[in-house]
């Protein structure tokens, strides 16, 4: 299908029942449409710099817009260029040279500003978007002192936040009871003070990998009221111990790229029902890291133990107790013996849930493994242990 554009001549899109897509075709400005049965317009990868107030006058059932990676900025978007999309859904202005949140439809329920310029979010700058489910900011220029306190207050239905790759040094203050995901990865948060996530009773899932984060700058009391909290990513900050003092109900721990040195004895006891996944890859672990009581709490529930890249040089003492285990990664270590009732235990005569268990990249000579060092393990193929450091070197 052939789109007339503003320039004078015609684009190549594609066009499906309902919808027209106009990506990539160097296009400056929005065609002329004038379409009622029109629910989705994609104009991604374009040119288009300017927006005049009555472009999508034409489209009053909208509720597709894609505008992702155009020139985009404040002026040449005008005030009222989404007004009379009273029926759009889901907006993408991912990619463009946005300084300020334009003005809004109030049907919105999905909103991508990724990559743009944002300068700060005020009270205004979601005003009336209660019905809006997801909401992503990434990549912006965003910092503790251009966030409004009341800037999500208006957003009484949000789900799921996205701040990702901003400046901020902590997590931002009045974030929506709604909320249930919560993405702060790759910024410079230093802290999480307690009662910062005081009312976000509903949050399921917290990143916030690739920070500065320090098990001493967590405040004891921070995950307190999370009960419905099941993900936590703290991955590539600057923690030295697993921090204490973790949310009960938490399902999936993701620690890995940190400076760990150390699990305490105890720190998993006060989980119910206890965690699933534990990542702690990309660490600095050895075996008087990990107390026989480092797992305690953990018996019934932690199904993958991932504790590759680490320093350990011999098998974690407490594994025995985890009997829903199904994955265990200890590849990359130094760990030179895997000592009979380590993995194992050759005393009691029931076989394990493991499924896959990994050794490679060790010191482990192979042929000093008691034969029944993996005899409770049903498929024998799922243990790796080849190769190991230094094999098929020349003498």
């Amino acid at each position: 299908m052939n789109v007339p554009t503003p320039e004078g001549r015609e684009a190549s899109c594609l066009l499906a029942q309902a919808a027209i897509a106009c990506s990539n075709v160097k296009m400056k400005r929005v065609p002329a449409l004038s379409d009622p049965a029109l629910t989705t317009l994609y104009l991604a990868e374009n040119e288009i710099a300017k927006i005049p107030a009555h472009t999508f006058l034409g489209l009053p059932n909208l509720e597709w817009l894609d505008l992702s990676k155009n020139k985009l900025d404040a002026l040449g978007l005008h005030p009222h260029a989404f007004k009379n999309l009273t029926r759009l859904k889901r907006l993408n202005l991912d990619g463009n040279l946005l300084s300020t949140v334009p003005a809004l439809p109030t049907s919105l329920q999905e909103l991508k500003l990724n990559d743009n310029l944002l300068q700060g979010l005020e009270y205004s700058s979601f005003r009336g978007l209660s019905q809006l489910l997801t909401l992503e900011v990434e990549g912006n220029r965003l910092h503790d002192g251009n966030i409004s306190p009341l800037a999500f207050q208006p957003l009484r239905s949000l789900l799921y936040l996205r701040l990702d790759r901003n400046q901020l040094r902590t997590i931002p203050p009045g974030l929506p009871a709604s909320l249930q995901e919560l993405h702060l990865g790759t910024n410079v948060i230093e802290e999480v003070r307690e009662g910062t996530l005081n009312h976000s009773h509903s949050l399921s899932v917290l990143v916030l990998s690739n920070n500065r984060l320090q098990e001493d700058r967590l405040a004891p009391r921070a995950w307190i009221n999370l009960p419905k909290l099941e993900a936590l990513d703290l991955s590539y900050n600057q923690l030295v111990h697993v921090p204490s003092f973790l949310p009960r109900g938490l399902r999936h721990l993701t620690l890995h790229h940190n400076s760990i040195e150390r699990i305490p004895g105890y720190v998993f006891a006060h989980m119910k029902p206890g965690l699933e996944t534990l990542h702690l890859a990309h660490n600095s672990l050895r075996e008087d890291g990990i107390d026989s009581v480092s797992f305690l709490g953990l018996q019934a529930s932690l199904a993958e133990l991932i504790l590759d890249h680490n320093q350990l040089q011999a098998v974690p003492r407490g594994l025995l107790g985890l009997r829903a285990l199904q994955v265990l990664r200890l590849s990359h270590n130094k760990i030179r013996h895997v000592p009979l009732n380590s993995i194992c235990d050759t005393r009691v005569a029931q076989d394990s849930n493991l499924i896959s268990t990994h050794l490679e990249n060790n010191l482990i000579d192979r042929r000093r493994i008691p034969p029944t060092a993996f005899s409770c393990i049903r498929a024998y193929h799922s243990v790796v242990l080849e190769p190991q450091q230094g094999e098929g070197e020349s003498a």
